[in-house]
Parts: structure tokens; C-alpha cells; sequence
């Protein structure tokens, strides 16, 4: 796979803090042309299933050969294990605690690595608390850079990387049960039902007592008014036009939901 020299971050970091502009700092010292894109940095602190999300979201926009840091580590330091991770049409570097398992289930492993060669670290003896900074910035520069992954560490098998699986979505009498995998910003509640599911049906969404109709866009219901859509992530969503569909509706991360078919 041709080396792109493009890489993304993906942190629980937020932006109060130094830590991603350090690894930053730490890519560029290897290679200061590798070019850098936040994914984000908002991921709530130590949720790797809202991560993953975000990572299986954004990867498909990305050119073949993109090198992706994921790094949400409440583990860091401990026994699990640095990792990384050559796919078809990419690289995934970091913590070994299911943070990939959504992409893993769509994409083929061609080499995995355990991340046991210090050559390509920033310091043999790294901090038990910033391996973003010391162990996977460092080597994400380098496969940037071109360096085979095959260089970076032991062979693995990728039959035994760590799980955390999204919840599967089941078929009821009358539509699919699902459960809220992600919250963005605008408080628009993501299910893991596909969009796939009520394509050219009429539907809607049972949330507690509450029926919300299925819809096309944001605006085709009144300002503060509940509705469902297929956002641009391919999910059924939940969404209040104007408002804000966590707080209004209050859902959180795993409350169930159901879709109903011939109802909307």
C-alpha cells in the first residue's frame, strides 16, 4: 500500500489541554509534511463505543493508505496491548480495547502488529499515562512516512484483538428494536438501526409511550417537534427540529427503541 502521508487523530482529549497538540508536535519532529486532521477530540472521557462510532463514520471519506489514530485508553498503562493495524484502504494505530471493532467487521486485516519495536517510539521508556504521545503518534508518523508495518512490532492474531461490539439491532412482529449508539452535539439521538431498514417505507419510532413519525428532513416538522430521519451516517435518528433530542426526549447511550413499519 502506497504511504499517503496523511494521518487522523481521534481522542477523549478535548481541547482544554495540551495533549493533542503534543502528539502533533510529536508527528512532526518524524516527518513535519505528514499532513494531520482531527477527527475529534470531543469523545466523551473513556467511552470507546462512541469512538468507534465516529471512527467507522468518518473512514470511508478518507484516501487509500489514511493512517487513523484512535486513541480512547482507559486502560493505558496496564497489560493491553499497542497495536496496529493494516486494512485494505487504511491504517488503524492504538489501544487494543475494542476501539475498532466496527471497522474490523466491515474491513479485511491484511498485517496486525503488536507495537513491541521501541525504535519507532518516541522514548524506549514511555509514560504509563501518554502512550498517544510516546507509542502511537510516534509510529503513526512513520507508517505515514512509509515505514512497513511489518517493522513496528510482533505479529498478532487478529482472531483475539479485544471486543466492543455495537448491540445488533433484532426484527419485532412489526419493525426492528434497537439501542442509542451515539449523541452528537446537536443532541440528535443515533439508534443502531440502518437507515437501510425503513428505505421507501412509511415508519416511525416508539420511544417509551411516544410515537415520532419517520421523516425526510429536520423541516418537515414544526420547530420543536420530535422526528425521525436517516442521517448522513446511514442510522435512524432521533431528532427535534430546532431543539435537542437528547435532552427533550431524555434519551441517553443504550436506552432502546423501536421502529414500526406502516406507521409514520
Amino acid at each position: 500500500m502506497t504511504a499517503t502521508s496523511l494521518l487522523t487523530l481521534l481522542t477523549d482529549f478535548g481541547w482544554n489541554d495540551t495533549y493533542v497538540g503534543v502528539m502533533k508536535g510529536v508527528i512532526a519532529q518524524i516527518n513535519p509534511h505528514v499532513q494531520v486532521i482531527d477527527l475529534t477530540h470531543e469523545v466523551p472521557p473513556q467511552n470507546i463505543q462512541v469512538a468507534q462510532f465516529n471512527l467507522l463514520s468518518a473512514y470511508p471519506f478518507f484516501p487509500v493508505g489514511t493512517v487513523h489514530v484512535a486513541v480512547v485508553d482507559p486502560g493505558v498503562g496496564s497489560a493491553r496491548r499497542a497495536i496496529a493495524l493494516e486494512l485494505e484502504t487504511g491504517f488503524l494505530v492504538g489501544p487494543d480495547n475494542g476501539i475498532f471493532t466496527g471497522l474490523l467487521a466491515q474491513q479485511s486485516v491484511i498485517h496486525s502488529v503488536e507495537l513491541t519495536n521501541r525504535d519507532y517510539w518516541r522514548v524506549p521508556d514511555p509514560s504509563h499515562t501518554f502512550h498517544g504521545r510516546d507509542i502511537f503518534a510516534p509510529v503513526a508518523a512513520h507508517l505515514a512516512s512509509g515505514v512497513p508495518i511489518t517493522k513496528l512490532g510482533d505479529p498478532i492474531d487478529v482472531v483475539n484483538l479485544a471486543q466492543c461490539p455495537i448491540a445488533s439491532c433484532t426484527p419485532t412482529a412489526h419493525g426492528f428494536r434497537g439501542n442509542i449508539q451515539h449523541i452528537d452535539r446537536f443532541g440528535n439521538v443515533i439508534t443502531n438501526i440502518p437507515g437501510e431498514y425503513v428505505d421507501g417505507k412509511t415508519w416511525s419510532v416508539l420511544v417509551g409511550k411516544r410515537t415520532v413519525p419517520g421523516c425526510s428532513t429536520y423541516s418537515d416538522v414544526s420547530p420543536g417537534e420530535p422526528l425521525a430521519l436517516v442521517g448522513s451516517h446511514g442510522w435512524v435518528e432521533l431528532a427535534i427540529s430546532g431543539g435537542d433530542a437528547h435532552f427533550q426526549l431524555r434519551l441517553n447511550w443504550e436506552d432502546v427503541v423501536q421502529v414500526v413499519i406502516g406507521q409514520g
